[in-house]
Order: C-alpha cells, then sequence, then structure tokens
C-alpha cells in the first residue's frame, strides 16, 4: 500500500482538478442544487455500499456529526458552482485553492491555535495571487470570482468542523451522512427555488457520462483514493500532492474546454500554488532534504 500511496493521492487530484470542466458542461444544463442533489445522492449509496462491515460501528450520533459537515460541505460546493456558472473552470479550480491557507485562521477562532509564520506569508502570497487572477483592469472582482472565493471560506470551515466532529469516529461512516445530509440540503433548496430539468435532459448519453464521473469518480474514488494515500504518505508530501488538484483544473481546462491563459493569470496561478504548499507543508520537504545532504560514493 506504501508504493500506491502517492499513485492514489495523484490520482485524487487530477480527478478532481479534471471534474472542473467536466461540472462547468453539467451545470450549463442541470440546474446546480438537482446538480448537487444528484450527485452526492449517488455517492452516498456508492459509498453506503463500500463500507460493508463498517455499519457494526454505526451509532446515532453519527446524524447530527454528519449533518453539521454537509452543511459545510454543501454551501461550498452551491457557491462553487454557482461562481463556476460565470467564470472560467480554471480560474475556479485556482481560486477555490484559496481554502488551504484559510484554514488555520479559522481553526484559530475555533480551536485558539495562532498561525504561524509560514500560515502568514502564505495569506500574503496568496493574496496577491487572487488579484492577479480576479481584479480586472477596472479593479474590481467578477461575481463568478467573487462567489469562487466565497466558496473557499465554506470550504475551509468545512475542514474545520470535520477536525471538530470526527475524532474517534468512522470516516468511511461519516462521510456518508456527510454526503446524505448535502443531497438533503440540496433536494429541498432544488424544490424550494429551482425548476426540475426535463427527464429527457437528465437520460442523454453525454450527460450521463459527465454524471456519472462526478459520482463514481469524482465523490466516491477520489475521496476513497485521498484517505487511503493520506494514511500511508507523510502529510508533508501528501499535502503537496493534493494541491495539484488546481493545476490539473487548468490544465484540463486549457486542453478539453479551451480556457484561455494569459501570463497574468500564470504568475496568479504560481503564486496562489506556493502560498498552498507553503501553508500545508511549511516547505518541510525543502528543510529535510538540507538536513540530509547526499554523501559522496567512494
Amino acid at each position: 500500500m506504501r508504493r500506491l500511496a502517492k499513485p492514489m493521492l495523484f490520482a485524487a487530484a487530477f480527478i478532481w482538478g479534471s471534474s472542473f470542466f467536466i461540472m462547468k458542461g453539467a451545470v450549463d444544463v442541470i440546474p446546480t442544487f438537482y446538480l448537487l442533489a444528484i450527485r452526492f445522492t449517488g455517492g452516498a449509496a456508492l459509498l453506503a455500499l463500500i463500507c460493508g462491515r463498517k455499519w457494526k460501528r454505526f451509532t446515532a450520533d453519527y446524524l447530527w456529526r454528519g449533518a453539521i459537515m454537509g452543511a459545510f460541505l454543501f454551501l461550498a460546493y452551491s457557491v462553487q458552482t454557482f461562481g463556476l456558472a460565470e467564470t472560467t473552470p480554471s480560474k475556479n479550480a485556482f481560486l477555490t485553492a484559496v481554502y488551504c491557507v484559510l484554514v488555520p485562521f479559522l481553526y484559530w477562532l475555533v480551536a485558539r491555535q495562532r498561525p504561524d509564520r509560514y500560515n502568514i506569508l502564505a495569506a500574503l502570497l496568496c493574496i496577491s495571487g487572487v488579484g492577479l487572477v480576479s481584479l480586472t483592469e477596472s479593479f474590481t472582482v467578477t461575481r463568478g470570482d467573487a462567489l469562487t472565493l466565497c466558496c473557499a471560506v465554506f470550504y475551509a470551515s468545512h475542514i474545520v468542523s470535520v477536525a471538530k466532529v470526527s475524532p474517534g469516529k468512522d470516516i468511511y461512516i461519516l462521510t456518508v451522512f456527510q454526503f446524505f445530509w448535502a443531497a438533503v440540503y440540496a433536494w429541498v433548496c432544488g424544490l424550494l427555488f429551482q425548476q426540475f430539468p426535463p427527464v429527457e435532459t437528465l437520460l442523454n448519453t453525454d450527460m450521463v457520462i459527465q454524471m456519472g464521473y462526478l459520482i463514481v469518480m469524482a465523490t466516491t474514488v477520489a475521496l476513497l483514493f485521498q484517505n487511503v494515500g493520506q494514511v500511508w504518505s507523510d502529510p508533508a508530501s501528501a499535502s503537496v500532492i493534493l494541491s495539484l488538484e488546481s493545476v490539473f483544473g487548468v490544465l484540463c481546462s486549457v486542453i478539453f474546454y479551451g480556457d484561455p491563459v494569459t501570463g497574468r493569470l500564470l504568475a496568479g496561478f504560481a503564486l496562489i500554488f506556493v502560498a498552498v504548499v507553503c501553508s500545508e507543508t511549511k516547505f518541510s520537504f525543502l528543510r529535510r532534504k538540507s538536513e540530509h545532504p547526499a554523501q559522496s560514493v567512494g
């Protein structure tokens, strides 16, 4: 498993990165809330089957814990998807990655654990990168970019909530209920605020393939790869590999969706990526190399 850990993490990052342009195509056809309702319903059902014997560990408190995690996950995905409808998949991918930088500051509010100098440096780099990516020539931020930045706040809140309510619980079972509640919230909002898409639209071959990819790969398989990969990898390497999600998001969006990429966007993407690596690893992989210089042979 140790040999497979890093390939699994790379696969998870690629799957999530590729899902941005697929989501862009799907959200143009299916209303946001119903898109998420179908995705999380399918994800919850698949993961529930995969859990198998783990269900012996189920207790009633999984319900309220999953409801809290599912609420933040639903908010994050909803705002991100609304933002995706009004911006490019590549910008959506990189601006979403801002959540990695926000987590230490939100955790500070909850657990009174002060961010360190690397977190502060990451925040400054991230702000600079976001400015290059989002600000127009008139120094305004588009609605789609603003929504994507808001979704990063909810993603960070989701991570903090997981840290608070998951200790001592089976993460797979808890994730099932997280998906379940996210689906419930999405179905309720869809019924209240949006019109259900025509059945023939959902049964369209292209749409079935897109939704199948989002449910099976981007929701269920990628999550399992992430969980298993993180168990058998050191945290620094795992977080760097997973942060490549935003890079894969841009590459797939440019290649398959035709997103335009300028020098300014590339500079902004680079700053955000370095900020994510700084926040997640504190550049420990660089210090490790300097502390253990290669020995000469002979």
